[in-house]
């Protein structure tokens, strides 16, 4: 194990011992303001506020999210995501040995071959324009997170641009979602080749990994990277328990994607799922014609409690049904 690698393992033990270091984080990152009054049950109270290209979002006064967005990144993405249990992180922004794993993130590589999803800038960035916050700044039922971003090559002009919101709501306590609508727009004549890194994806936090003594499961009741990868599903997710706490953090695909419903899903047991097409395309590879666009949406849920199909396959649902 190289030094960087021994260092994160240490952090991670430290973090994952302190259970009250994770209360510390949710109220002092970004100027944390006293904890409103929880609402005891339905929909739970956003406050949302930007700083430069940062948007946090706090349920009732504790961080939830932020939506991280600087110019100088690879790409947008959502870190932290804490869950409404334990406090603790649902997600890793950054892990050895892929450190382009960014928590809940987008993008593709081999597009017109360049890659938009591995690190170094000098391969693409996706550049946002500055997110805007569209909802009521505090006590919302709900936060809204809108984005234009620009598929950019080094030096060049963007040859993708994105749209995309982000509408984040608490029904209950217990449960937190996050509405993913993405509309990608071709600038040019555009060309995906076979990859695996493509589209939305989730890194869960490494105790909620199989490999961490987490669960890994879809809607076919399949469990395990062996079971699941390639397999089309409707939502695929983790599950752990922390301190006696279980929390999920899930994704849904929607059935009105391009590749749905049959679209098969890439998994890994340490922690990495995304809903993607492109690893079972043929050496053509996809395309997308310049003008013409295609709309992603999915929803991310993070809950306390295991994974019970029947819960997930009703939030399912309702979410096709949007």
């Amino acid at each position: 194990m190289n030094k960087l690698s021994s260092r994160r393992s240490v952090l991670k033990g430290l973090a994952a011992g302190a259970a009250g270091s994770a209360w510390l984080m949710n109220n002092a990152a970004m100027g944390a303001e006293t904890p409103a009054a929880a609402p005891a049950g339905g929909p739970q109270k956003f406050t949302v506020y930007a700083f430069g290209h940062n948007v946090w979002v706090r349920v009732n006064g504790r961080l939830f999210t932020c939506y991280r967005a600087n110019p100088d990144q690879k790409g947008p993405y959502f870190f932290p995501l804490y869950g409404p249990g334990t406090g603790l992180p649902m997600t890793e922004e950054s892990d050895e040995p892929w450190p382009h794993h960014r928590s809940l993130f987008f993008g593709c590589d081999k597009v017109n071959g360049w890659n938009f999803w591995q690190e170094g800038n000098d391969r693409g960035q996706i550049i946002s324009r500055g997110p805007k916050v569209e909802s009521p700044l505090k006590d919302a039922d709900k936060a809204v997170i809108t984005d234009l971003c620009g598929w950019q090559p080094p030096g060049k002009d963007p040859i993708i641009e994105d749209r995309r919101q982000f509408t984040l709501w608490a029904p209950s306590p217990d449960l937190r979602l996050i509405d993913v609508d993405i509309t990608l727009k071709a600038l040019i004549d555009i060309h995906v080749a076979k990859t695996n890194h493509s589209l939305f994806a989730i890194r869960c936090a490494w105790n909620l990994a199989p490999t961490g003594g987490g669960k890994l499961i879809n809607s076919e009741g399949q469990s395990g990277e062996k079971a699941t990868f390639g397999k089309p599903a409707k939502w695929c997710g983790f599950e752990g328990t922390r301190f006696g706490v279980t929390e999920s953090i899930v994704m849904l695909d929607h059935p009105g994607n391009p590749w749905a419903p049959n679209c098969p899903w890439f998994t890994r047991d340490y922690g990495n799922i995304s809903p993607t097409p492109f690893l079972w395309i043929d050496e053509k590879g996809w395309s997308l014609p310049a003008g013409e666009s295609i709309r992603l949406r999915y929803q991310v849920v993070v809950m306390k409690g295991g994974i019970e199909k029947a819960k997930l396959d009703a939030l399912w649902k309702d979410f096709a049904q949007g």
